[in-house]
């Protein structure tokens, strides 16, 4: 992708950025690296030194916690136009990671140093309100899932989940179990209950919702 590309793309995507000149937004990327991995890519992982602030520009990363068991939390997806609220703690902490985040497809990003990071926050008001806001917005969200992990039911996290993802839901199974910290074997017996009471239809890593009425009840609280 061509510089005045990435340029037009980030002032799209981050309208925090927007303001800025087009020669203080070329100095930017200039000290800046683009970054483009394939799918299943580990971009940063536990005690991985945090370098980099990056604008996603396109691609999907999964942000989650990995115990000791080898099971997966997911704690955020980041798409373009977020940013990596773990990240940004990190760089203000300056300090490793303590999580894991994967390209869950290829992945297209401006990786912006540490350095470069600090001025913009420092010098450019409207991307210093972006990242607080953003915290307070990922904090919210953290916040209800560790509500839900601690709660609720895994059949009521499950429903919501599905329910959450539209009609026909292609994932599979360990998937799945990965959003909702679980294990694989655990979910598939639930999406086999759910099956045998007519509320899914399960097929080769696909799930479609058969009676949403039903599995809302479910996913409500009790």
């Amino acid at each position: 992708m061509k510089s005045e590309e990435i340029t037009n793309r980030i002032r799209a995507l981050y309208p925090a950025l927007e303001s800025l000149t087009d020669a203080a937004l070329t100095r930017l990327l200039e000290d800046a690296h683009v970054m483009a991995v394939p799918a299943g890519t580990v971009l940063f992982d536990e005690e991985s030194p945090c370098q980099a602030f990056p604008l996603l520009l396109d691609g999907t990363i999964r942000v989650s916690k990995v115990g000791a068991n080898g099971r997966e939390l997911q704690l955020y997806r980041v798409v373009p136009g977020e940013a990596c609220i773990l990240t940004s703690s990190c760089l203000l902490g300056r300090v490793a990671y303590n999580a894991r985040g994967v390209a869950e497809s290829a992945v297209l990003a401006v990786a912006l140093p540490q350095p470069v990071f600090s001025r913009l926050l420092a010098e450019h008001p409207p991307f210093r309100d972006y990242v607080f806001a953003l915290f307070a917005e990922r904090i919210a969200e953290l916040m209800q899932l560790v509500e839900a992990v601690a709660f609720q039911r895994l059949d009521q996290r499950l429903a919501t989940l599905l329910l959450g993802k539209g009609r026909v839901v292609h994932a599979t199974h360990q998937a799945l179990a990965d959003e909702l910290g679980s294990v694989r074997e655990i979910v598939s017996r639930l999406l086999k209950s759910f099956a045998e009471q007519g509320l899914v239809s399960l097929g080769r890593e696909q799930v479609e919702i058969v009676d949403a009425q039903r599995l809302r009840r479910i996913a409500a609280p009790a």
